[in-house]
């Protein structure tokens, strides 16, 4: 026997905020948004009535009171799933499958054989019920499976599983293979357990049990009920409630019970149930949602203006003609016949008595002549004052249960109950078939077990009665308002009516066929009470087992059917949201080396920017066109961002911007602007990557970082496009320190470097070779320029040295700088790559331009040394030497100058390098001014010292790294004076 645990239909879909996932647009409050009204699991769950089918299903439903004595959990198999123990003789019910008396077990000597080890259930009983796998679930309520009249064990903090399992092995031992425990519930002694057939158990789901407790204090587990939901098919759900109520024949007993029954229906509490389209199903979580209820157990409800002795010698009137052999039983009810010859018993006799009175000492033919005369008239039982029909006729207007359904006290709302043709359950002497209770207490018969059952057309019934009722009354009371105390004298009253007192003399209304059940899902059901009985021929317990046989007509759903409807739907839905849904086509630049290009899908292999090198911008570009059917709104949105990337739409090497303006109205891009396109519309993005950070640069060059990322273009309601964007770094002599660059390799920065037995980090050079290439041109094309201009240019037009301070290093910023940026380019890729500075410009370049082109890339790479000319070390010393001479403050002469020079030199030595290569730029200065004043019409003295001026102040900044100190703030001048006292006479 196995066991399920069955899953949990709940959905929690949880929809994250990541790139790809449908996004919401801003303002959405993190919602999905999609194009279509439902999602999936809605539209299929709309479609339900596609891929449900109609299905049957038997439902045996038993109780019984086992009194917690041992040998009970022997006959569950017989009676419960076998269907053995029913006595056709004791039942006004016709069984089609009730086997001849005489070939049973007679009652005599099965009470005779009983024993604690074995079955009571009579020999030779093939059972006339449904039984084994002609039932598709099983449910079984068990009550008192421990003394629950202890006080330990009503207060006891935990169940004891032990009983309970003893009862689970014995009811999987009778089932047919296969069956499966669907659930279980114990409380105390109450004990609820279901199984399904093979077929049936998979399509069982959202299974709760819970129990409520209403003994002790009102909460304690010695009375009260278990519970079990299941839904079955995926449509139907079914409620099944064990119950044990107070017991006792006191009024206050009475009203008790009651209480008991409200408590449960108010307290029982299940998990909700979640439908196929992931809402919770209204009501799935407590008693009065369901489709169909079943509610079972010992009841307690009694006989009531009826003494018990009278009932129980009235009864056994009946019992005693089962009895052919002379036993126990049969001696008592002889005996207590017997005694009141004159009892209400002998009123449906003949007017004889006499001759149909058992003593003693009687012979049990003579009892069997009497009871065979009287059934030979063959009266119908239903006017037969001697039958058993028109005894049970009798009694049951004294039932309690059923007179508290009519005063609608318990159970008034829907629940219903079978035809009741069979002997009360309650009590009989253990071991006996039919000798009630012999004790001292002579406890009047009763039926205290019962089956009671609801749909939810009998629930909606019984509420549409109620609101009748109710607008009735509030019509009753508006006449009365008006003085009508007579509805009958008004003339538009066509019928007194009165709620409180018509149709309570009505007659119980025992089960019938119901109408279709309408199911909270839409569906209909129908449910059919087959057989309802009890099995007297158990002899276990003081109570007699009781098993109700059901047919539930019902829809399931079909998994292939749902298969089937879920893939129709999921490509109409697709379909709907591809139509609905903004869609664009993505076409990006695509170089293959060089700068040819074609137009490739992103999906390919995004943006590459091929080759990139030091401030030299890339740009490509990218066309975005709407080929949906509605507007699309487009934009880049922050991409995934790791711990060492700053955060936006794009890295800091990159800028992105659109040929429009943004749906605000603003020309150039701005972090979160969006884009909104027409249907057939397209827009171009211009991705511009440009490596002018010196940071960067070094992170670069030393490897640590790379030109690699995602972007990630956002199609408001749509879905999102990753675009990959990488170029190749070329490495550049710029942002270096001088110490690396007195290592490059021969040939430039990106030469290889082959040393197969050196050091390949080996100094190679005394200063860095870019530092005396790029001085060097620029003393010879200064001398160019100055000579060139002198020969071509008009007198009255002033030469640039004249017109610009600083020229060549600072230049007019009016002329065109797109053609001198790429002058300077051809410059630094001439550094890198270690060929010809004065070869690298386009043919007809004038001298003048290219000496504004290397002395603005002199400038440049100065200030991308990483250590700079002279490091803040030796500025360090410098300053302070500076610091000495102001404080002696002696007056500046041609000696102290000289003196100066040589402390700076000194200083500077330590530092070879940096001393070679503050000696190459100062000696180029002194050239440089030399020329251009030589070239000065007049007052070449002037021009001088406005250049060594100039000069200093400029170089000062690129030359010299000196941070700011910590104290007071530093003196002006200094740095300009130690670049001054080498560029002077």
């Amino acid at each position: 026997m196995s066991s399920i645990r069955p899953g949990d239909l709940s959905p929690g879909p949880q929809i994250r905020a990541t790139p790809g996932a449908y996004p919401s647009t801003p303002g959405d409050s993190g919602s999905p948004t999609v194009s279509s009204e439902l999602s999936l699991s809605q539209a299929v769950y709309k479609r339900r009535a596609k891929y449900t089918v109609s299905r049957k299903i038997r439902i045996k439903v038993g109780t019984w009171n086992v009194a917690a004595l041992t040998g009970t959990e022997k006959d569950i198999g017989n009676w419960f799933i076998h269907g053995k123990g029913v006595s056709e003789s004791l039942s006004t019910h016709s069984f089609e499958d009730a086997i001849p008396a005489r070939t049973l077990e007679e009652v005599g000597h099965q009470e005779a054989r009983r024993r604690k080890t074995a079955s009571t259930t009579p020999l030779n009983d093939p059972g006339c019920l449904p039984s084994g796998d002609e039932i598709g679930l099983y449910v079984l309520g068990l009550q008192e499976i421990v003394d629950v009249s202890s006080t330990a064990e009503a207060l006891k903090p935990y169940n004891d599983p032990h009983p309970s399992r003893r009862w689970k092995h014995a009811v999987e031992s009778a089932l047919p293979d296969g069956y499966v425990k669907i659930a279980e519930q114990q409380l105390i002694g109450l004990f609820l357990v279901i199984y399904a057939a093979p077929k049936i158990a998979p399509t069982i789901s959202d299974v709760a049990t819970t129990s409520v407790g209403t003994g002790l204090m009102g909460y304690m587990g010695n009375k009260g009920a278990v519970v079990a939901r299941i839904v079955l098919g995926g449509c139907t759900r079914i409620v099944f409630i064990d119950c044990h109520l107070s017991a006792g024949v006191e009024k206050g007993n009475l009203e008790r019970r009651d209480w008991d029954a409200s408590e449960v229906l108010r307290r029982a509490r299940f998990s909700p149930v979640y439908n196929d389209a992931g809402h919770v199903e209204e009501a799935s979580d407590s008693i009065g949602g369901e489709d169909v209820a079943f509610w079972f157990g010992d009841l307690n409800y009694r006989l009531e203006g009826m003494a018990g002795e009278d009932v129980r010698r009235l009864l056994m009137l009946h019992t005693q003609n089962e009895y052919r052999t002379v036993g126990k039983s049969k001696r008592k009810i002889d005996a207590e016949l017997a005694l009141h010859d004159h009892s209400v018993g002998h009123d449906y006799m003949e007017d004889d008595s006499s001759s149909h009175t058992s003593s003693a000492t009687h012979s049990p033919s003579s009892a069997a002549t009497s009871m065979t005369l009287h059934v030979s008239e063959a009266l119908d039982p239903s006017s037969d004052p001697a039958s058993l029909q028109t005894t049970l006729a009798s009694l049951l207007p004294h039932d309690q249960l059923h007179q508290q359904m009519r005063k609608r006290k318990a159970f008034q709302d829907g629940w219903r109950e079978g035809p009741i043709d069979f002997l009360p359950t309650y009590k009989y002497d253990v071991g006996s078939v039919g000798m009630f209770d012999s004790s001292e207490k002579k406890r009047g018969p009763s039926w205290c077990d019962r089956i009671l059952f609801r749909t939810r057309r009998d629930k909606q019934a019984y509420e549409d009665r109620v609101r009748k009722e109710e607008s009735a009354r509030k019509r009753d009371d508006e006449m009365k308002a008006h003085g009508i105390d007579d509805p009958t004298i008004n003339e538009e009253v066509l019928f007194d009516y009165d709620p409180a007192n018509d149709g309570a003399d009505d007659d119980y209304d025992d089960a019938e066929d119901p109408e279709p059940i309408t199911t909270a899902a839409g569906f209909e059901d129908s449910l059919h009470l087959e057989y309802y009985t009890s099995h007297q021929r158990v002899l276990s317990s003081d109570h007699k087992p009781l098993d109700a046989i059901f047919t539930l007509t019902y829809d399931a759903v079909d998994p292939d059917l749902k298969a089937k409807i879920h893939q129709e739907v999921a490509r109409e839905l697709d379909k709907a949201e591809n139509e609905q849904r903004p869609a664009v086509t993505v076409i990006v630049d695509h170089h293959n080396g060089g700068d040819s290009n074609s137009s490739l899908s992103i999906d390919r292999d995004g943006v590459d920017f091929g080759d990139v090198r030091f401030d030299n911008p890339r740009t490509r570009h990218i066309t975005v066109a709407n080929t949906g059917r509605v507007p699309a709104t487009i934009g880049f949105t922050d991409r995934i961002a790791t711990s060492d990337q700053a955060a936006g739409a794009a890295p800091s090497w990159l800028d992105i911007s659109f040929d429009r303006p943004s749906d605000k109205q603003q020309p150039s891009a701005e972090p979160g602007d969006v884009y909104t396109l027409e249907p057939g519309d397209a827009a171009n993005v211009h991705l511009t990557l440009h490596v002018a950070d010196l940071d960067l640069v070094r992170a670069l060059n030393a490897g640590n970082v790379h030109l690699e990322d995602v972007l990630v273009l956002r199609i408001h309601n749509g879905r999102d496009y990753f675009l990959p964007v990488r170029a190749r770094w070329l490495q550049s002599s710029f942002g270096r320190s001088v110490d690396e660059l007195l290592r490059l390799p021969e040939g430039g920065v990106r030469q290889p470097q082959r040393h197969p037995t050196g050091d390949a980090n080996a100094v190679k050079w005394s200063a860095p070779r870019e530092m005396f290439r790029l001085t060097e041109v620029v003393e010879e094309l200064t001398e160019r320029a100055v000579a060139e201009w002198g020969m071509t240019c008009a007198n009255d037009e002033k030469p640039p040295w004249e017109q610009y301070t600083g020229w060549p290093f600072t230049s007019p910023t009016t002329e065109d700088s797109g053609q001198k940026n790429g002058l300077k380019y051809r410059v630094r890729e001439a550094l890198d790559t270690d060929t010809s500075i004065l070869e690298c410009f386009p043919a007809g370049t004038s001298p003048v331009r290219k000496l504004e082109a290397v002395a603005e890339t002199l400038i440049a790479f100065l200030t991308s040394l990483s250590d700079g000319i002279i490091t803040a070390a030796l500025w360090a010393e410098l300053e302070s030497s500076i610091f000495v001479r102001e404080k002696s403050k002696k007056a500046p002469s041609p000696h102290s100058t000289e003196e100066e020079r040589l402390e700076i030199l000194d200083t500077l030595i330590s530092s070879p390098a940096h001393s070679t290569s503050f000696a190459f730029l100062t000696s180029m200065l002194v050239k440089i001014i030399a020329e251009i004043a030589s070239a000065a019409v007049s007052d070449q003295t002037r021009v001088r010292q406005e250049l060594q001026g100039a000069y200093a102040v400029l170089f000062a900044e690129v030359v010299i790294r000196a941070p700011p100190p910590a104290g007071a703030k530093p003196r002006k001048g200094r740095r300009e004076r130690v670049l001054g006292v080498f560029l002077g006479d």
